[in-house]
Protein backbone atom coordinates (compact mmCIF):
# COMPACT_ATOMS: atom_id res chain seq x y z
CA UNK A 1 0.00 0.00 0.00
CA UNK A 2 1.53 2.95 -1.22
CA UNK A 3 2.17 6.47 0.99
CA UNK A 4 0.44 9.37 -0.21
CA UNK A 5 1.77 11.44 2.70
CA UNK A 6 4.91 10.11 4.63
CA UNK A 7 5.86 11.65 7.84
CA UNK A 8 9.64 12.92 7.82
CA UNK A 9 11.67 12.68 11.30
CA UNK A 10 10.80 16.50 11.80
CA UNK A 11 6.80 15.93 11.35
CA UNK A 12 6.89 13.47 13.83
CA UNK A 13 8.94 15.11 16.18
CA UNK A 14 6.33 18.05 16.36
CA UNK A 15 3.83 15.79 16.93
CA UNK A 16 5.47 14.25 19.59
CA UNK A 17 6.30 17.41 21.47
CA UNK A 18 2.59 18.72 21.00
CA UNK A 19 1.76 15.15 22.66
CA UNK A 20 4.29 15.70 25.65
CA UNK A 21 2.98 19.42 26.14
CA UNK A 22 -0.65 18.35 26.70
CA UNK A 23 0.57 15.63 28.85
CA UNK A 24 2.37 17.98 31.11
CA UNK A 25 -0.07 20.50 31.14
CA UNK A 26 -2.67 17.98 32.29
CA UNK A 27 -0.30 16.87 34.80
CA UNK A 28 0.09 20.27 36.52
CA UNK A 29 -3.50 20.60 36.13
CA UNK A 30 -6.02 20.98 38.92
CA UNK A 31 -8.94 19.92 36.78
CA UNK A 32 -9.52 19.31 33.13
CA UNK A 33 -7.77 21.02 30.41
CA UNK A 34 -10.28 24.27 28.90
CA UNK A 35 -10.27 23.83 25.29
CA UNK A 36 -8.54 27.58 25.06
CA UNK A 37 -5.85 26.04 27.04
CA UNK A 38 -5.67 22.73 24.75
CA UNK A 39 -5.43 25.83 21.64
CA UNK A 40 -2.84 27.70 23.04
CA UNK A 41 -0.48 24.81 23.56
CA UNK A 42 -1.41 23.62 20.44
CA UNK A 43 -1.10 26.73 18.59
CA UNK A 44 -4.45 26.50 17.11
CA UNK A 45 -5.14 30.48 16.31
CA UNK A 46 -9.11 31.54 16.92
CA UNK A 47 -11.05 32.42 13.88
CA UNK A 48 -12.95 35.02 16.25
CA UNK A 49 -15.35 35.55 18.87
CA UNK A 50 -16.34 33.10 20.56
CA UNK A 51 -18.70 31.81 23.20
CA UNK A 52 -16.27 30.67 26.78
CA UNK A 53 -15.82 27.21 26.21
CA UNK A 54 -15.28 25.35 29.50
CA UNK A 55 -13.12 21.42 29.83
CA UNK A 56 -12.31 20.19 26.79
CA UNK A 57 -15.32 18.34 25.26
CA UNK A 58 -18.50 20.38 27.10
CA UNK A 59 -18.57 23.35 25.14
CA UNK A 60 -19.63 25.45 28.34
CA UNK A 61 -17.84 26.84 31.11
CA UNK A 62 -20.15 25.51 33.34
Amino acid sequence: MPDDHELTDVDLQAEIDLVGALVLAAAHSDGPLTQDAIDELLGVVPAGPSPARGPAGTGSAD
